[in-house]
């Protein structure tokens, strides 16, 4: 457990988190090496705020001062924020609003949206000083410097990269409320070798590792406080098989002890890389343990080349299909659309590929430029337009026009709410019946995306009784369906899915659930694992 302040602190750790299930592990990295580079003592003068981007910024303002208090004369306070493409506007307004209310405030920032391409941001030019890249050493360092002096010179502070082993793990740091109401991340490893163009993680030049037997004897800590669901942050989980084999028999040895009740454990592997030691361990699990989130992100060979991504797309399959037939494992799998050199045909057939296989999810993004990242190289030869604001995400391409884009970014939304929703198991399949001209799956389920736009304008905010009839509409009207048979798919559908309500399809049905209550739209739109994916615009 974090020593407590025992009055009020010097500095604060502060992020804004995307929702409150997230708990910050940069921040809790920061708290846990303040003492041990900085100076003695200085843990004790640290405490850490979250909050979520949801916040009104003069609140999140106002409970920042109240917790420094007013400052001694001559006193330096100090607040270091963790800036991601996700929160770097709402936390822009936090620190204007702390300015214009304590302009002698000393405002730290670090992470990822702030640490490449920082001339000109705004957030910056607020701040006092930018810590770019590794915090770890370089921040607690600096609080010294601003507490202590002498006063550092510059505004722009490239982080000092240390040995792992010079780094105090932060996992004491998560509270118990923590372990039993938020995701638990941690990290074996970081860095990643692959040079993928989109991804911030080709900017490093390899991947290290934590000394093992340490990184284990904290997860079992944690496990011993009763942590049961762990999310490890690490780019590429099955790069060292020696290192993966020991972690997952880890698991393996508490499953044995206790049993596999409440455990989840999440890892992001590379799809092309699972040899037989591996397979052994992993085909011991029981259902409901393993998740495994599969960047696939392109089957299409010459754009794996422009984007500098080495992936071997057969092995890549059988694996994936070994996965699915011969162990437990949720498998969560990602496609990017919009990289430079993709089309909507080539983009389809990988979707179509990928399909066949058949993992639990497919997770369908929009490709970002994420400040740094090499892929702004292709930007003027392929005709990539972004936007300005985060997440920047790409609105046209030489291949795909802006209103393609916005299409398949419907068509996103509505895949997650329909097929990774896992809601509509016994009826997807005739939504995804390849029709003349494309005989595509991709195709099918894009004209039924069209087809629910054109009638609610909406993408949000459907109620599982709105879909159903949506899709019974689509099925009868559009795709010429026995009516019969498509109201017999979508009753064992509903049922399954916990139905609450009755949908208008279904009103003569006799639901054992259900009654004539309206429904208060309290479903889950995607799965557990989709709420533990890692996405294009994570940093670890």
């Amino acid at each position: 457990m974090p020593d407590l302040p025992t009055q009020a602190p010097h500095i604060i750790l502060c992020t804004l988190n995307a929702k409150y299930i997230h708990a910050s592990l940069g921040l809790r990295y920061l708290w846990a090496n303040m003492s041990r580079h900085g100076r003695p003592g200085l843990s004790d003068q640290t405490c850490m705020l979250e909050f979520t981007i949801a916040r009104k910024p003069e609140e999140m303002a106002t409970e920042l001062l109240e917790k420094l208090g007013d400052a001694d004369q001559g006193a330096t306070q100090i607040i270091g924020f963790g800036v991601y493409i996700w929160n770097v506007l709402q936390t822009t307004e936090v620190i204007r609003e702390l300015k214009q209310r304590r302009p002698q405030l000393k405002i730290v920032l670090g992470g990822p949206e702030v640490s490449h391409e920082s001339e000109g941001q705004e957030i910056v030019q607020l701040a006092d000083h930018v810590i770019t890249g590794w915090g770890d050493v370089s921040f607690p360092k600096l609080c010294v410097a601003l507490l202590d002096g002498p006063k550092p010179l510059m505004k722009i502070i490239p982080g000092e990269q240390p040995p792992l082993s010079d780094i105090q793990l932060p996992y004491r740091h998560f509270t118990d409320a923590d372990l039993a109401h938020r995701l638990l991340y941690v990290e074996a490893s970081r860095g990643c070798p692959f040079k993928c163009e989109f991804c911030l993680s080709s900017l490093d030049k390899t991947a290290w590792a934590f000394e093992l037997q340490t990184f284990l004897t904290e997860l079992h800590v944690l496990y011993e406080r009763g942590a049961r669901n762990f999310k490890f942050v690490d780019r590429t989980f099955n790069l060292k098989i020696e290192s993966s084999a020991q972690i997952l028999q880890f698991f393996l040895d508490r499953m044995a002890e206790d049993g596999a009740e409440g455990l989840l454990v999440h890892f992001e592997v590379i799809p092309d890389h699972l040899p037989d030691r591996l397979k052994s361990l992993i085909s011991q699990f029981p259902p409901g343990v393993l998740q495994f989130e599969v960047g696939i992100q392109s089957f299409n060979e010459n754009v794996q080349k422009l984007i500098s991504r080495k992936q071997d797309n057969p092995q890549t399959e059988a694996n994936l299909r070994w996965l699915l037939t011969a162990s437990n494992a949720h498998l969560h799998t990602d496609l990017i659309f919009g990289l430079p050199g993709e089309t909507l045909d080539s983009f389809a057939q990988g979707f179509d590929r990928l399909l066949g296989i058949g993992p639990q999810e497919i997770q369908l993004g929009i490709l970002k430029r994420l400040k740094g990242t090499p892929i702004s190289r292709h930007t003027e030869t392929h005709g990539m337009v972004y936007d300005s604001l985060p997440p920047y995400t790409v609105r046209q391409t030489k291949h795909l026009t802006a209103e393609t884009i916005s299409r398949f970014a419907r068509m996103a939304k509505y895949w997650d709410l329909v097929a990774n929703s896992g809601r509509f198991k016994q009826s997807l399949p005739l939504i995804l019946e390849p029709v003349a001209p494309t005989h595509s799956h991709f195709h099918a389920f894009l004209n039924f995306s069209d087809e629910v736009w054109r009638i609610t304008q909406k993408t949000y905010g459907l109620t599982p009784e709105q879909l159903v009839d949506l899709v019974f509409d689509y099925l009868t009207t559009q795709c010429h369906k026995n009516i019969e048979m498509v109201r017999q798919l979508l009753l064992s559908d509903y049922v399954g899915s916990g139905a609450r309500a009755r949908p208008l399809c279904l009103a003569k049905e006799n639901l054992p659930l259900g009654g004539d209550r309206q429904s208060k739209g309290t479903h889950k739109d995607v799965s557990q694992a989709s709420k533990l994916r890692g996405r294009q615009d994570r940093h670890g």
